[in-house]
């Protein structure tokens, strides 16, 4: 059975096409396109397409992107179905005070990572973390109960934040170093920091909380630009939100 797997973020719609619903797979296909030019998809990255058996989707950009969507899956006169977060899905059940109120992605998120650390026969915490516009920090027990987790600015909202609220500062092409000299290093060093320092933290909280370290995946646009300042132990997996998506539709 194939399946079109569809992550719509706050920036980018990415999308991959499946022969089977295995978490940890790769793709038959796959591409990301931003956020404006979606209504091109169906002449576009889908017009190749064979029809997919099945269409599964998370959206955190709102209804009316979600509807553009669905106006190009139009092509195959298919009904999408989008992910609703609940108490318990996929192995994993949902701690958050409202359930339905957890972002559709954070719950996807560790419905992937939780399928992808029994894959490898990993029973312990696991700690989930998605950097992009936003980044977020959600932990997920021994039990597979997701504790709760963290919500802070992406790097560019930072740095955008610090333009418009002070004189004389500029969104920089700095590096990140331990004892910045000048102002564009201070400032990329400054956001990097702040986003590390988070996820060590919440490392560290959840390691006394289940008594082992846990596995931390990290997934999201700007993973790549955090992972070399993390001082903990650390995996990319670039299709996390797919692999959740890929264990909701075995599921089904």
């Amino acid at each position: 059975m194939t399946l079109l797997a569809i992550d719509i973020g706050n920036t980018r719609l990415k999308w991959a096409l499946f022969s089977q619903t295995c978490p940890g797979g790769e793709p038959l296909a796959q591409g990301a396109v931003f956020l404006e030019h979606i209504d091109a998809l169906a002449e576009g990255d889908w017009a190749g397409l064979a029809t997919p058996a099945m269409l599964l989707g998370c959206n955190v950009a709102g209804d009316a992107v979600r509807r553009r969507v669905e106006e190009q899956l139009e092509l195959w006169d298919l009904t999408p179905r989008w992910v609703v977060p609940s108490s318990e899905a996929g192995g994993v059940r949902n701690g958050y005070d409202h359930p339905t109120r957890l972002g559709a992605d954070r719950w996807v998120a560790l419905i992937g990572a939780r399928a992808l650390a029994r894959l490898r026969g990993w029973h312990g915490p696991v700690l989930v973390v998605m950097v992009g516009t936003a980044v977020t920090i959600d932990a997920l027990d021994t039990e597979d109960r997701f504790l709760g987790g963290c919500i802070l600015p992406g790097h560019g909202i930072m740095l955008r934040a610090l333009e418009s609220g002070t004189a004389g500062l500029r969104v920089p092409t700095g590096e990140v170093v331990d004892f910045p000299t000048n102002t564009s290093d201070a400032l990329t060093s400054g956001g990097t920091f702040a986003i590390t320092g988070a996820i060590e933290r919440m490392h560290r909280q959840l390691a006394l909380r289940c008594g082992a370290a846990p596995l931390l995946l990290m997934t999201g646009g700007a993973g790549w630009k955090v992972a070399p300042a993390l001082g903990v132990a650390h995996e990319l997996h670039d299709r996390l939100i797919f692999d959740g998506l890929l264990a909701l539709a075995a599921q089904a």
